[in-house]
């Protein structure tokens, strides 16, 4: 699928690692470190716009390295870039850890995995139907 994008930094475009990589490394794309310290979340730009066609959404994930071994990772994760938005693709990051994080100049940040979505159309009903599970919320199915 071809997606249209401008960069407008000094980094590379978005691309995959691997050939079977999912999500595709975005870039602070920034001219010197951001400091985060504990618990502080910041708006980094990536200095990327896109076109995506309709029935996608970029979704924006943290990085598995950053948030394990920094406590680095999205404030809203996964973020939603929606088809019609044109503007800057920007990262909300927040450090969860007990230590400042300096965020580097080109450092990848986070990866963008483009999906597709489905519309829905409600219909109004008076009942669902019954499941095994049925009302049973978070732990109901056990803890193995």
């Amino acid at each position: 699928m071809k997606v249209k994008i401008v960069n407008k930094s000094r980094f590379d475009s978005p691309a995959y690692a691997t050939p079977d990589s999912a999500g595709m490394d975005l870039h602070a794309n920034i001219d010197e470190p951001i400091v985060l310290g504990s618990l502080e979340r910041t708006l980094v730009p990536t200095g990327i716009f896109i076109e995506l066609p309709s029935g996608f959404e970029a979704q924006i994930r943290p990085r598995s390295g950053l948030a394990t071994k920094h406590g680095i990772t999205v404030a809203n994760s996964p973020g939603t870039v929606d088809a019609d938005y044109r503007g800057e693709v920007k990262v909300s990051l927040v450090n969860i850890s007990r230590e400042p994080f300096a965020i580097e100049p080109g450092e990848r940040i986070a990866q963008m995995v483009v999906a597709r979505h489905e519309r829905v159309e409600w219909e109004e009903v008076s009942e669902l139907s019954e499941t095994v599970r049925g009302e049973g919320g978070w732990g109901s199915t056990g803890k193995k």
